[in-house]
């Protein structure tokens, strides 16, 4: 029997591939990717010439009896996704179960993941809940929406939303957990990459809708809460200014926005976060 490979892909820096990864998609028989035409420009990077074959999740449960039978015999194959991991909110995952209750070896190659990469970048550690994509529908929404202000008692909570729905999303959150500090990460590893940390009003009033999915961390609560913050752990005045500049300057935020942010991230008046950092600024 062949080997059913799941490969992690670049979730955008093509440099970001292991080694690994591009030996297995040399050596495979066949490439089951998600979107093929995506997949091209990574293969045609790297000069790899296997061929591919679309698994989405319109066809997966048509196409996994086919791909079951070639690597019964002896065929090997690569799953890859658009981009990440494979099977986390993306198809593949009907194909390892078939291929497992038939024996087949199942092999995972780790990759990058936007996940732990907006993670890192936000200095999140400790428990999290990754909970993929909200639903569409209006109810399971609501539900969806409810069920993440819960969650983040007990960790973090990650999930991915598409620029369409991103400010309506934002609403319902606002409704459902108040204006607290979140961050949200964007063309990860790419050229404009953004990693953007303030309440969650700064996103659900933006007029920009960027391209690109976003990626999105709720802290635990107890990291939003004002009478959680330890105040021996509260920068001073210079180390505040500091924050407020680099948030202003390089996260693009308004002055008041990042006032605002800062104030509920340290358990401080906004007022005071304000005057403190314009009047920093306009001293220097």
């Amino acid at each position: 029997m062949g080997t059913l490979y799941i490969v992690g892909t670049p979730i955008g820096n093509l440099e970001d591939v292991t080694m690994r990864a591009l030996r297995v998609l040399r050596e495979v028989d066949l490439i089951a990717a998600e979107d093929t035409r995506r997949t091209a420009r990574l293969l045609q990077h790297y000069s790899i010439a296997t061929p591919a074959t679309s698994l989405h999740e319109h066809n997966e449960r048509g196409k996994t009896p086919g791909l079951i039978d070639r690597l019964r015999a002896g065929q090997s194959i690569a799953v890859v996704s658009d981009a990440g991991m494979p099977l986390v909110s993306d198809p593949g995952a009907l194909l390892v179960r078939a291929a497992r209750a038939a024996g087949i070896s199942v092999q995972v190659v780790p990759g990058p993941s936007a996940i732990t990469a907006v993670l890192a970048g936000a200095g999140i550690t400790g428990a999290f809940m990754f909970m993929g994509f909200p639903p569409s529908s209006g109810k399971a929404r609501g539900e969806w929406i409810s069920e993440v202000g819960q969650m983040t008692t007990i960790g973090a909570v990650v999930f991915f939303e598409s620029p369409h729905r991103f400010r309506r999303t934002m609403s319902l959150l606002l409704k459902e957990l108040g204006d607290r500090p979140i961050i949200v990460g964007r063309e990860l590893t790419k050229a404009f990459e953004e990693l953007v940390e303030q309440p969650i009003s700064g996103f659900a009033d933006s007029a920009r809708v960027a391209r690109g999915e976003y990626v999105v961390v709720i802290p635990r609560v107890s990291e939003s809460r004002k009478d959680a913050v330890d105040p021996a752990s509260r920068p001073g005045p210079t180390e505040l200014a500091s924050e407020f500049g680099e948030m202003t300057e390089n996260g693009n935020l308004r002055p008041k926005a990042a006032a605002k942010a800062l104030a509920l991230k340290y358990g401080l008046s906004a007022s005071d976060v304000y005057r403190l950092c314009v009047r920093g600024q306009e001293d220097t």
